[in-house]
């Protein structure tokens, strides 16, 4: 924690349990193999909030999954109940206790639908969320959203940039209150043929370059595997790498930076590219 506040960052906590792949009974089993889930954690997180604020942590990350399938109308209405249910009790015990929530009603893209599909539902999912952290006096100056991108399913018809960018704003628009001060998104996974980190940039960039002062809150990055693949695919666990992995890092996070502002220039960024989506998933992430 010193060395993150040293460096004059924040530090935060993930505080979910995960979920188990057993499901909720009676849900149909989804693109991921197994049936709707809920994510556990709930029952002693007020103590555990409670000790990340007094060890140094100032924000909390919660993650509820949701699967889409069209001809089994999922997720369910069950499952979206769960989900936002969930993490409007999970803000409420954070901002209880201190911290600020990181709200991430995660819809994956695994599946064949078309990016269509996945407006429809993300909208559906985040008007349900925003209602539920109204329902639960969520202060949402005090947090910040994760949502998926709207994108099309790994199997289904590819987007492009412009579609992505202008369906996403589009959800968002019509469904975040201005209130919220930050919108952070995950990245999602991507088809073994396409660069999920040069993706990732492109699509937030394209974002903030066709909806430049239309949009009330901040765009961002919350990446995991699209922030870090050429970082772990350079350094691999060996010490003779870390000053190139740190580099990659780095250039890789400037150019999200430059994505925020919606001027990141597709390439500028050095990729290991596809070939490196087998090797990221093999090494030491």
């Amino acid at each position: 924690v010193d060395i993150i506040k040293d460096n004059g960052m924040i530090p935060g906590i993930k505080v979910d349990k995960g979920y188990n792949k057993k499901g909720i009974w009676g849900t149909p089993k989804g693109p991921l193999g197994h049936p709707e889930v809920a994510t556990v954690g709930l029952d002693d997180l007020q103590q555990r909030c409670q000790q990340a604020y007094e060890q140094g942590a100032r924000f909390a990350k919660w993650r509820n999954v949701l699967q889409l399938d069209p001809a089994k109308r999922m997720p369910t209405e069950l499952a979206i109940a769960d989900t936002v249910h969930t993490l409007a009790r999970y803000a409420s015990i954070s901002q209880s206790e201190g911290l600020v929530p990181i709200v991430e009603p995660e819809i994956v893209p695994n599946g064949d639908h078309d990016i269509y599909y996945c407006a429809q539902m993300t909208e559906k999912v985040l008007a349900a969320q925003f209602k539920a952290l109204a329902d639960h006096h969520i202060y949402l100056e005090g947090a910040v959203l994760k949502p998926n991108m709207v994108k099309n399913g790994l199997g289904g018809p590819k987007a492009t940039a412009e579609t992505i960018a202008t369906l996403t704003c589009q959800t968002l628009l019509r469904t975040v209150p201005p209130s919220m001060p930050g919108i952070f998104f995950l990245s999602g996974e991507t088809a073994l043929n396409e660069d999920n980190e040069e993706e990732a940039t492109i699509n937030l960039s394209t974002m903030n370059s066709l909806f430049a002062g239309k949009l009330p809150w901040h765009l961002s990055f919350s990446y995991g595997k699209a922030l870090q693949k050429t970082c772990i695919v350079t350094w691999l666990g060996k010490a003779e790498n870390v000053d190139a992995a740190q580099k990659a890092l780095k250039a890789r996070a400037k150019a999200n930076s430059d994505a925020c502002f919606g001027k990141y220039k597709a390439g500028s960024c050095a990729s290991v590219g596809t070939d490196g989506n087998v090797m990221q998933a093999a090494g030491p992430y």
